[in-house]
């Protein structure tokens, strides 16, 4: 029983030790995710407004003239963005079984650009081609982190790549974080296009057009890019403090368990004591 009071009492450390890790991961994972979260919100109405400019400028020609708006044949391109690391519950799990879905209900070929090492590992054990690999993005990413990425979709695309998808997950709450695949091109203007007053654009709305697809390929990767940082953060800083609460719990039950151990060694040596005070009476 003393045996097994000493291993009671070395979980209790092991544990206490464990929580106290857990718990300085959640702190960390917080003051990230607060950081992240801002720049996730604040990103979205540029991406509103820069979606309403494109469908107003593409509302004013019959036909665009942009292989951005074209549905060219070709395979089909994933970019996949996912943690580095782990120790974030089910996110990195969740995001890979909506991108293998996605991957069974295509009928083409499906090439994978992927960002994040659990994306990256996944792929390689179910036998994807792996178009691109990109590993251990900052925590502070800003639009030049991504333009490596969007250097490969605009080489790609239109030369044997038709379309191109994102592959994300989107912040909903620090609690909900959704994955989500979404077509990024060709580029589908707004469904109803609000009828604005006519602008005068400078330059020519031909050369505008142009360069705001540009800059919208590359700010819808930087979005994404956003989006999965305060999802991954949100998540482990989740996972953290569920670890730690449940640490705690164990020391809890561990510690009862214990006490009781105690109470049976002090028991049985009294017992000893006793016994023996009454057979040396007897004698």
């Amino acid at each position: 029983m003393a045996l097994s009071l000493r291993i009671i009492r070395r979980r209790i450390r092991s544990i206490r030790s464990t929580a106290k890790v857990t718990r300085a991961m959640e702190m960390i994972s917080t003051s990230k995710m607060r950081r992240a979260q801002v720049q996730a919100l604040s990103s979205r109405p540029y991406a509103e407004k820069i979606g309403e400019l494109i469908g107003h400028l593409s509302a004013q020609f019959e036909k665009i003239p942009h292989p951005f708006f074209e549905d060219v044949p070709g395979d089909v391109l994933l970019v996949h963005f996912t943690p580095d690391r782990g120790l974030c519950g089910g996110l990195p799990s969740n995001l890979n079984r909506s991108a293998a879905n996605f991957i069974l209900s295509q009928e083409r070929k499906v090439r994978v650009v992927c960002v994040g090492r659990k994306g990256r590992d996944f792929m390689r054990r179910t036998g994807q081609y792996i178009e691109a690999e990109f590993l251990r993005i900052t925590d502070r990413p800003t639009p030049a982190t991504i333009l490596p990425i969007a250097k490969i979709i605009n080489e790609l695309y239109g030369n044997g790549v038709g379309r191109v998808y994102l592959s994300y997950a989107k912040f909903v709450s620090p609690i909900v974080q959704r994955p989500v695949v979404e077509l990024l091109i060709p580029v589908e203007p707004p469904p109803e296009v609000r009828i604005v007053p006519m602008y005068i654009y400078e330059p020519r709305m031909k050369l505008l057009l142009s360069e705001l697809l540009g800059r919208y390929l590359e700010f819808k990767l930087y979005s994404a890019l956003l989006e999965s940082k305060a999802s991954e953060h949100s998540a482990r800083m989740v996972a953290m403090r569920n670890a730690t609460q449940n640490a705690e719990e164990m020391i809890k039950d561990l510690t009862l368990l214990a006490n009781k151990a105690r109470q049976e060694v002090i028991t049985k040596e009294l017992l000893d004591i006793i016994g023996g005070a009454w057979a040396f009476e007897g004698r």
